[in-house]
C-alpha cells in the first residue's frame, strides 16, 4: 500500500485526477469506478477541467457506481445515480451510456445485486476504483465485520452511517434509507486499482487503523492491505494519527518517476 501525503484537499483532487487522465490516455475506454460523498468532489472538478482543457479526452471513459440506495427512485436528486451522473458523468461529456450501476429500485433486489457483480466481470472489471472511507473505517456501504471476501449484496446502514449521511436530507435523520446496494470487499478489490482519498481531522483515526493497525473486518478499508496495488492519499489532518509519515513522505519524493501513482 502506498500513502501519499498532500497538503489538503484540492491538491489531493489535482493528484488522483491526473492519475486518471494518465489512464484514459493509455486506455481510453477504461472502466473507472467512482464514490460518491463530499471528499471526492475535487477530483471530479479537476478531471473535468483537464477534459474541457483538452489535457485528456474522456470521450470513450465508461463510469460504474459503487453503491446505491434502496428503494430511492432512479430520478431522486440523492439517489447515487444521480449524483454520479450530475457530479461525473455529464461534467466529463458522456452519456447515460458510458454509465453502469446497480438497481435499487428492483423488486428482487439480491438478483439486481448478483447481476450487477455479473456485469463489471462482462466489462472486463474496473481500471482504477476510488474510494472514501467512513469514519468507522468502511469503503463503499460495507460496514464494521463485514466479511473480506463479500460480493456485491444489500446492507443495512449503522446509525453512524445514516447520521453522518443525513446532511444530504436536509439533515433530516428519517429520509435516509435504512438499505443500500454495494459492491462488497472482494468486488472491490478485484479492481485493477485502488485509490483511497481522506481528508479531515474526522477521517484520522480510520486512515490509521486501515493503513497501519492490523486487517480486520471490524476496519473494512484495512482490506486495502491485501490489494497489489492500493493507494491511500491523505491531507495534513487525515494524516494526524500515522506513526510513519516522515517515512511516507520519504519514500514518496524519493519514488522513481516510471512508478506513477
Amino acid at each position: 500500500m502506498e500513502v501519499v501525503i498532500v497538503p489538503d484537499a484540492k491538491a489531493g483532487g489535482e493528484l488522483i485526477a491526473e492519475t486518471m487522465a494518465e489512464l484514459l490516455r493509455r486506455k481510453p475506454d477504461a472502466l473507472l469506478g467512482v464514490a460518491t460523498g463530499s471528499t471526492p468532489l475535487p477530483i471530479y472538478e479537476a478531471l473535468a477541467a483537464k477534459v474541457s482543457a483538452g489535457a485528456v479526452d474522456a470521450s470513450r471513459a465508461r463510469i460504474c457506481q459503487l453503491d446505491e440506495y434502496v428503494g430511492l427512485p432512479a430520478g431522486h436528486p440523492e439517489s447515487y445515480r444521480s449524483v454520479v451522473l450530475r457530479e461525473v458523468v455529464r461534467p466529463l461529456g458522456l452519456s447515460e451510456e458510458s454509465f453502469m450501476g446497480p438497481d435499487g429500485t428492483a423488486e428482487d433486489v439480491q438478483a439486481a445485486c448478483e447481476a450487477y457483480d455479473r456485469a463489471l466481470t462482462e466489462a472486463g472489471g474496473v481500471d482504477l476504483q476510488l474510494l472514501g472511507i467512513g469514519t468507522d473505517g468502511h469503503i463503499g456501504f460495507n460496514e464494521p465485520v463485514s466479511s473480506l471476501a463479500s460480493r456485491t449484496r444489500i446492507k443495512t446502514l449503522t446509525q453512524q452511517t445514516i447520521d453522518d449521511n443525513a446532511r444530504f436530507f436536509d439533515g433530516d435523520t428519517a429520509q435516509v434509507p435504512r438499505h443500500v446496494i454495494t459492491q462488497g470487499i472482494g468486488t472491490i478489490l478485484e479492481a485493477r486499482h485502488l485509490v483511497l482519498l481522506a481528508t479531515g481531522e474526522g477521517k484520522a483515526d480510520a486512515v490509521a487503523a486501515t493503513v497501519e493497525g492490523p486487517l480486520a473486518a471490524v476496519v473494512p478499508a484495512s482490506a486495502l492491505q491485501l490489494h497489489a496495488h492500493a493507494t491511500v492519499v491523505v491531507d495534513e489532518a487525515a494524516a494526524s494519527k500515522l506513526k510513519l509519515t516522515e517515512y511516507y513522505r520519504h519514500t514518496y519524493v524519493n519514488k522513481p518517476l516510471w512508478q506513477g501513482l
